[in-house]
Protein backbone atom coordinates (compact mmCIF):
# COMPACT_ATOMS: atom_id res chain seq x y z
CA UNK A 1 0.00 0.00 0.00
CA UNK A 2 2.50 2.64 -1.11
CA UNK A 3 -0.09 5.39 -1.30
CA UNK A 4 -1.02 4.99 2.34
CA UNK A 5 2.25 6.40 3.59
CA UNK A 6 1.75 9.61 1.56
CA UNK A 7 -1.59 10.51 3.20
CA UNK A 8 -2.12 12.75 6.21
CA UNK A 9 -2.19 11.48 9.77
CA UNK A 10 -3.95 8.14 10.08
CA UNK A 11 -7.64 8.13 11.05
CA UNK A 12 -8.04 7.12 14.65
CA UNK A 13 -10.34 4.25 15.62
CA UNK A 14 -12.39 6.52 17.94
CA UNK A 15 -13.04 9.05 15.16
CA UNK A 16 -14.19 6.31 12.83
CA UNK A 17 -16.66 5.09 15.47
CA UNK A 18 -18.18 8.55 15.95
CA UNK A 19 -18.67 9.08 12.23
CA UNK A 20 -20.25 5.66 11.84
CA UNK A 21 -22.66 6.41 14.70
CA UNK A 22 -23.75 9.68 13.13
CA UNK A 23 -24.91 8.09 9.85
CA UNK A 24 -28.74 8.24 9.30
CA UNK A 25 -31.30 5.81 7.91
CA UNK A 26 -29.62 2.52 8.91
CA UNK A 27 -31.06 -0.08 11.20
CA UNK A 28 -29.33 -0.74 14.51
CA UNK A 29 -27.96 -4.08 13.24
CA UNK A 30 -26.67 -2.60 10.01
CA UNK A 31 -25.30 0.38 11.97
CA UNK A 32 -23.48 -1.97 14.33
CA UNK A 33 -21.90 -3.94 11.46
CA UNK A 34 -20.84 -0.71 9.78
CA UNK A 35 -19.15 0.54 12.93
CA UNK A 36 -17.25 -2.73 13.30
CA UNK A 37 -16.06 -2.60 9.70
CA UNK A 38 -14.85 1.01 10.05
CA UNK A 39 -13.07 0.30 13.34
CA UNK A 40 -11.34 -2.75 11.85
CA UNK A 41 -10.27 -0.77 8.78
CA UNK A 42 -8.93 2.10 10.88
CA UNK A 43 -6.91 -0.23 13.09
CA UNK A 44 -5.48 -2.01 10.05
CA UNK A 45 -4.48 1.27 8.46
CA UNK A 46 -2.83 2.40 11.66
CA UNK A 47 -0.81 -0.83 11.88
CA UNK A 48 0.34 -0.60 8.23
CA UNK A 49 1.46 3.01 8.53
CA UNK A 50 3.26 2.30 11.81
CA UNK A 51 5.13 -0.55 10.10
CA UNK A 52 6.08 1.60 7.11
CA UNK A 53 7.22 4.46 9.36
CA UNK A 54 9.35 2.27 11.72
CA UNK A 55 13.18 2.72 11.37
CA UNK A 56 14.86 -0.10 9.45
CA UNK A 57 17.80 -2.09 10.87
CA UNK A 58 21.21 -0.76 9.80
CA UNK A 59 23.12 -2.82 7.23
CA UNK A 60 26.29 -2.04 9.22
CA UNK A 61 25.55 -2.59 12.91
CA UNK A 62 27.39 -0.40 15.40
CA UNK A 63 30.58 -1.90 16.82
CA UNK A 64 30.75 -3.62 20.19
CA UNK A 65 29.58 -2.87 22.81
CA UNK A 66 26.77 -0.70 21.37
CA UNK A 67 25.47 -3.74 19.46
CA UNK A 68 26.62 -6.87 21.32
CA UNK A 69 26.30 -10.28 19.64
CA UNK A 70 23.15 -12.26 20.21
CA UNK A 71 24.19 -15.75 19.04
CA UNK A 72 27.06 -18.04 19.96
CA UNK A 73 28.57 -17.95 16.47
CA UNK A 74 28.48 -14.14 16.41
CA UNK A 75 30.02 -14.03 19.87
CA UNK A 76 32.84 -16.41 18.91
CA UNK A 77 33.68 -14.44 15.76
CA UNK A 78 33.73 -11.16 17.68
CA UNK A 79 35.68 -12.73 20.51
CA UNK A 80 38.40 -13.90 18.15
CA UNK A 81 38.57 -10.50 16.46
CA UNK A 82 38.89 -8.67 19.77
CA UNK A 83 41.41 -11.22 21.05
CA UNK A 84 43.60 -10.78 17.97
CA UNK A 85 43.54 -7.01 18.46
CA UNK A 86 44.34 -7.44 22.14
CA UNK A 87 47.29 -9.68 21.32
CA UNK A 88 48.77 -6.90 19.20
CA UNK A 89 48.20 -4.43 22.04
CA UNK A 90 49.84 -6.86 24.45
CA UNK A 91 52.94 -7.16 22.26
CA UNK A 92 53.10 -3.37 21.89
CA UNK A 93 52.86 -3.03 25.65
CA UNK A 94 55.62 -5.61 26.14
CA UNK A 95 57.79 -3.79 23.61
CA UNK A 96 57.20 -0.53 25.48
CA UNK A 97 58.28 -2.27 28.69
CA UNK A 98 61.46 -3.52 27.01
CA UNK A 99 62.19 -0.07 25.61
CA UNK A 100 61.68 1.49 29.03
CA UNK A 101 63.90 -1.11 30.66
CA UNK A 102 66.69 -0.43 28.14
CA UNK A 103 66.35 3.33 28.55
CA UNK A 104 66.49 3.08 32.33
CA UNK A 105 69.65 0.97 32.04
CA UNK A 106 71.08 3.66 29.74
CA UNK A 107 70.13 6.29 32.31
CA UNK A 108 71.78 4.33 35.14
CA UNK A 109 74.97 3.98 33.10
CA UNK A 110 74.94 7.67 32.19
CA UNK A 111 74.58 8.64 35.85
CA UNK A 112 77.38 6.28 36.90
CA UNK A 113 79.63 7.63 34.14
CA UNK A 114 78.75 11.15 35.22
CA UNK A 115 79.84 10.43 38.79
CA UNK A 116 83.15 9.05 37.54
CA UNK A 117 83.64 12.03 35.23
CA UNK A 118 82.97 14.47 38.07
CA UNK A 119 85.54 12.71 40.26
CA UNK A 120 88.06 12.80 37.41
CA UNK A 121 87.37 16.50 36.86
CA UNK A 122 87.85 17.24 40.58
CA UNK A 123 91.14 15.32 40.64
CA UNK A 124 92.35 17.05 37.46
CA UNK A 125 91.50 20.48 38.86
CA UNK A 126 93.29 19.65 42.12
CA UNK A 127 96.41 18.61 40.19
CA UNK A 128 96.19 21.77 38.13
CA UNK A 129 96.07 23.82 41.35
CA UNK A 130 99.17 22.04 42.70
CA UNK A 131 101.14 22.79 39.55
CA UNK A 132 99.89 26.38 39.61
CA UNK A 133 101.45 26.85 43.04
CA UNK A 134 104.80 25.42 41.84
CA UNK A 135 104.84 27.62 38.72
CA UNK A 136 104.03 30.72 40.79
CA UNK A 137 106.90 29.99 43.18
CA UNK A 138 109.42 29.55 40.36
CA UNK A 139 108.18 32.68 38.64
CA UNK A 140 108.58 34.75 41.83
CA UNK A 141 112.12 33.45 42.39
CA UNK A 142 113.13 34.17 38.79
CA UNK A 143 112.11 37.81 38.86
CA UNK A 144 113.33 38.78 42.34
CA UNK A 145 116.91 39.37 41.12
CA UNK A 146 116.10 40.21 37.50
CA UNK A 147 116.25 36.92 35.62
CA UNK A 148 117.00 38.58 32.29
CA UNK A 149 120.45 39.47 33.63
CA UNK A 150 121.11 36.20 35.46
CA UNK A 151 123.97 34.92 33.31
CA UNK A 152 125.66 38.34 33.06
CA UNK A 153 125.52 38.75 36.84
CA UNK A 154 126.98 35.32 37.27
CA UNK A 155 129.86 36.13 34.87
CA UNK A 156 130.73 39.44 36.58
CA UNK A 157 130.56 38.06 40.10
CA UNK A 158 132.44 34.85 39.43
CA UNK A 159 136.00 34.47 40.68
CA UNK A 160 137.06 32.04 37.96
CA UNK A 161 136.01 30.38 34.74
CA UNK A 162 135.10 27.21 36.59
CA UNK A 163 133.02 29.18 39.03
CA UNK A 164 131.12 30.71 36.11
CA UNK A 165 130.45 27.31 34.57
CA UNK A 166 129.21 25.92 37.86
CA UNK A 167 126.88 28.84 38.39
CA UNK A 168 125.60 28.70 34.78
CA UNK A 169 124.88 24.99 35.16
CA UNK A 170 122.86 25.69 38.26
CA UNK A 171 120.86 28.32 36.40
CA UNK A 172 120.13 25.82 33.61
CA UNK A 173 118.85 23.32 36.16
CA UNK A 174 116.52 25.95 37.59
CA UNK A 175 115.31 26.88 34.09
CA UNK A 176 114.61 23.25 33.25
CA UNK A 177 112.69 22.82 36.47
CA UNK A 178 110.65 25.88 35.64
CA UNK A 179 109.93 24.57 32.13
CA UNK A 180 108.94 21.16 33.45
CA UNK A 181 106.67 22.74 36.03
CA UNK A 182 105.09 24.90 33.39
CA UNK A 183 104.54 21.92 31.07
CA UNK A 184 103.08 19.90 33.93
CA UNK A 185 100.71 22.78 34.67
CA UNK A 186 99.65 23.01 31.02
CA UNK A 187 99.05 19.25 30.84
CA UNK A 188 97.04 19.33 34.07
CA UNK A 189 95.00 22.27 32.81
CA UNK A 190 94.21 20.44 29.53
CA UNK A 191 93.27 17.30 31.43
CA UNK A 192 91.00 19.27 33.75
CA UNK A 193 89.31 21.00 30.82
CA UNK A 194 88.72 17.68 29.00
CA UNK A 195 87.42 16.02 32.18
CA UNK A 196 85.01 18.88 32.81
CA UNK A 197 83.78 18.75 29.21
CA UNK A 198 83.18 15.01 29.48
CA UNK A 199 81.27 15.55 32.72
CA UNK A 200 79.11 18.20 31.04
CA UNK A 201 78.43 15.93 28.04
CA UNK A 202 77.47 13.03 30.30
CA UNK A 203 75.20 15.29 32.31
CA UNK A 204 73.37 16.22 29.11
CA UNK A 205 73.17 12.54 28.09
CA UNK A 206 71.74 11.61 31.48
CA UNK A 207 69.12 14.34 31.22
CA UNK A 208 68.16 13.20 27.70
CA UNK A 209 67.90 9.59 28.88
CA UNK A 210 65.76 10.70 31.82
CA UNK A 211 63.39 12.64 29.54
CA UNK A 212 63.12 9.73 27.10
CA UNK A 213 62.44 7.32 29.95
CA UNK A 214 59.61 9.56 31.15
CA UNK A 215 58.11 9.60 27.65
CA UNK A 216 58.38 5.82 27.40
CA UNK A 217 56.67 5.44 30.75
CA UNK A 218 53.78 7.59 29.52
CA UNK A 219 53.60 5.47 26.36
CA UNK A 220 53.59 2.29 28.45
CA UNK A 221 50.77 3.59 30.63
CA UNK A 222 48.72 4.51 27.56
CA UNK A 223 49.22 1.07 26.00
CA UNK A 224 48.34 -0.59 29.31
CA UNK A 225 45.10 1.38 29.44
CA UNK A 226 44.27 0.38 25.84
CA UNK A 227 44.91 -3.27 26.66
CA UNK A 228 42.80 -3.13 29.82
CA UNK A 229 39.91 -1.64 27.85
CA UNK A 230 40.24 -4.34 25.19
CA UNK A 231 40.31 -7.08 27.82
CA UNK A 232 37.10 -5.71 29.35
CA UNK A 233 35.37 -5.95 25.98
CA UNK A 234 36.73 -9.46 25.46
CA UNK A 235 35.42 -10.60 28.83
CA UNK A 236 31.98 -9.20 28.01
CA UNK A 237 31.87 -11.18 24.76
CA UNK A 238 33.30 -14.30 26.40
CA UNK A 239 30.25 -14.42 28.65
CA UNK A 240 28.16 -15.10 25.51
CA UNK A 241 30.25 -18.05 24.28
CA UNK A 242 28.58 -21.43 24.25
CA UNK A 243 29.85 -24.48 26.10
CA UNK A 244 31.02 -25.90 22.76
CA UNK A 245 32.98 -22.72 22.01
CA UNK A 246 34.66 -22.83 25.41
CA UNK A 247 35.49 -26.51 24.98
CA UNK A 248 37.07 -25.79 21.59
CA UNK A 249 39.35 -23.23 23.23
CA UNK A 250 40.52 -25.81 25.75
CA UNK A 251 41.37 -28.32 23.04
CA UNK A 252 45.15 -28.87 22.81
CA UNK A 253 45.18 -29.87 19.13
CA UNK A 254 46.46 -32.94 17.33
CA UNK A 255 48.90 -35.20 19.17
CA UNK A 256 52.55 -34.79 18.16
CA UNK A 257 55.16 -37.48 18.62
CA UNK A 258 58.64 -38.30 17.37
CA UNK A 259 59.49 -34.74 16.37
CA UNK A 260 62.58 -35.00 14.13
CA UNK A 261 65.72 -33.04 14.89
CA UNK A 262 68.29 -32.75 17.64
CA UNK A 263 69.99 -30.26 19.88
CA UNK A 264 68.60 -27.28 21.72
CA UNK A 265 65.88 -26.50 19.15
CA UNK A 266 64.33 -29.95 19.51
CA UNK A 267 64.54 -29.69 23.30
CA UNK A 268 62.71 -26.37 23.09
CA UNK A 269 59.96 -28.06 21.04
CA UNK A 270 59.59 -30.78 23.65
CA UNK A 271 59.45 -28.29 26.50
CA UNK A 272 56.74 -26.32 24.70
CA UNK A 273 54.74 -29.45 23.87
CA UNK A 274 54.93 -30.38 27.53
CA UNK A 275 52.98 -27.22 28.35
CA UNK A 276 49.93 -28.00 26.20
CA UNK A 277 46.80 -27.13 28.13
CA UNK A 278 48.47 -24.30 30.07
CA UNK A 279 46.32 -21.14 29.98
CA UNK A 280 47.13 -18.01 28.00
CA UNK A 281 47.60 -14.95 30.23
CA UNK A 282 48.68 -11.50 29.07
CA UNK A 283 52.35 -10.88 29.87
CA UNK A 284 52.93 -14.32 31.42
CA UNK A 285 56.29 -16.05 30.90
CA UNK A 286 55.70 -19.37 32.64
CA UNK A 287 56.08 -21.84 34.00
CA UNK A 288 52.32 -22.39 34.39
CA UNK A 289 50.84 -19.54 32.30
CA UNK A 290 52.07 -17.96 29.08
CA UNK A 291 51.49 -15.43 26.37
CA UNK A 292 52.78 -16.27 22.89
CA UNK A 293 56.31 -14.88 23.14
CA UNK A 294 56.48 -15.82 26.80
CA UNK A 295 56.05 -19.48 25.82
CA UNK A 296 58.78 -19.39 23.16
CA UNK A 297 61.21 -17.55 25.43
CA UNK A 298 60.55 -19.96 28.30
CA UNK A 299 60.92 -23.09 26.14
CA UNK A 300 64.23 -21.97 24.68
CA UNK A 301 65.50 -20.91 28.10
CA UNK A 302 64.85 -24.43 29.38
CA UNK A 303 66.85 -25.69 26.40
CA UNK A 304 69.78 -23.44 27.33
CA UNK A 305 69.23 -20.64 24.78
CA UNK A 306 68.44 -17.04 25.69
CA UNK A 307 66.15 -15.23 23.24
CA UNK A 308 64.48 -11.78 23.47
CA UNK A 309 61.15 -11.19 25.19
CA UNK A 310 58.72 -9.92 22.55
CA UNK A 311 57.64 -11.44 19.24
CA UNK A 312 59.02 -8.44 17.33
CA UNK A 313 62.39 -8.75 19.08
CA UNK A 314 62.51 -12.48 18.47
CA UNK A 315 61.76 -11.84 14.79
CA UNK A 316 64.75 -9.45 14.61
CA UNK A 317 67.26 -11.94 16.03
CA UNK A 318 68.39 -15.44 15.12
CA UNK A 319 68.88 -16.61 11.53
CA UNK A 320 66.22 -16.01 8.88
CA UNK A 321 64.67 -19.18 7.44
CA UNK A 322 62.45 -19.51 4.36
CA UNK A 323 59.09 -21.23 4.72
CA UNK A 324 60.23 -24.00 2.38
CA UNK A 325 63.16 -24.79 4.71
CA UNK A 326 61.30 -24.82 8.02
CA UNK A 327 62.57 -27.33 10.59
CA UNK A 328 61.15 -28.29 13.99
CA UNK A 329 62.29 -25.72 16.52
CA UNK A 330 62.15 -22.74 14.16
CA UNK A 331 60.13 -19.79 15.40
CA UNK A 332 57.28 -18.81 13.07
CA UNK A 333 55.89 -15.28 13.12
CA UNK A 334 52.69 -13.46 12.18
CA UNK A 335 52.30 -9.78 11.38
CA UNK A 336 54.97 -7.19 10.64
CA UNK A 337 56.21 -6.20 13.08
CA UNK A 338 55.36 -9.57 14.56
CA UNK A 339 52.54 -9.70 17.11
CA UNK A 340 52.32 -13.51 17.35
CA UNK A 341 54.87 -16.32 17.43
CA UNK A 342 54.90 -20.10 17.72
CA UNK A 343 57.40 -22.96 17.49
CA UNK A 344 57.30 -25.08 14.35
CA UNK A 345 56.86 -28.82 15.07
CA UNK A 346 56.78 -30.11 11.49
CA UNK A 347 54.00 -31.17 9.10
CA UNK A 348 52.80 -27.59 8.69
CA UNK A 349 51.98 -27.20 12.38
CA UNK A 350 53.21 -25.24 15.37
CA UNK A 351 52.85 -25.25 19.14
CA UNK A 352 51.82 -21.86 20.49
CA UNK A 353 49.86 -19.93 23.09
CA UNK A 354 47.03 -18.50 20.93
CA UNK A 355 45.21 -15.81 22.92
CA UNK A 356 43.23 -15.07 26.05
CA UNK A 357 40.73 -17.74 27.06
CA UNK A 358 42.72 -20.30 25.10
CA UNK A 359 45.45 -22.76 26.07
CA UNK A 360 48.84 -23.82 24.71
CA UNK A 361 48.07 -26.09 21.78
CA UNK A 362 49.19 -27.48 18.43
CA UNK A 363 47.64 -25.72 15.42
CA UNK A 364 48.22 -25.47 11.68
CA UNK A 365 50.29 -22.51 10.50
CA UNK A 366 47.97 -19.51 10.22
CA UNK A 367 47.29 -16.66 7.84
CA UNK A 368 49.38 -13.49 7.98
CA UNK A 369 52.56 -15.59 8.22
CA UNK A 370 55.51 -13.19 8.05
CA UNK A 371 58.65 -15.28 8.39
CA UNK A 372 60.71 -17.61 10.55
CA UNK A 373 63.91 -17.52 12.59
CA UNK A 374 66.24 -20.24 13.75
CA UNK A 375 68.01 -20.22 17.11
CA UNK A 376 70.66 -22.62 18.31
Amino acid sequence: MPGTACRGPPTSAAGAVRRAAERKGDTRGVQSQSIKRVVAGALAATAVIAAVSAPQASANPAPFPQNPPTTSSEALAQYRQLAAQAEQLNEQKLQAEEDLKAKRAELDKANADLETANRDADAANAEKSDHQVEVDQLTDESFVGGSQFAKLSTLLSGTSTQDFLDRSSALEVLANSKNKAMQAYIDAANTATAAQQRANDLKNQAQTASDEAANLLNDLNARSADLDKQISEINAVRARLSAADLAAQRDTGDPVSNVPGSGAAQRAVNFALGKRGSPYVWGATGPEKFDCSGLTQWAFKQAGISIPRTAAQQQSSGTAVSRANLQPGDLVFYGSPAYHVGIYVGDGKMVHAPTTGDVVKVSPLQNNYSGARRYG
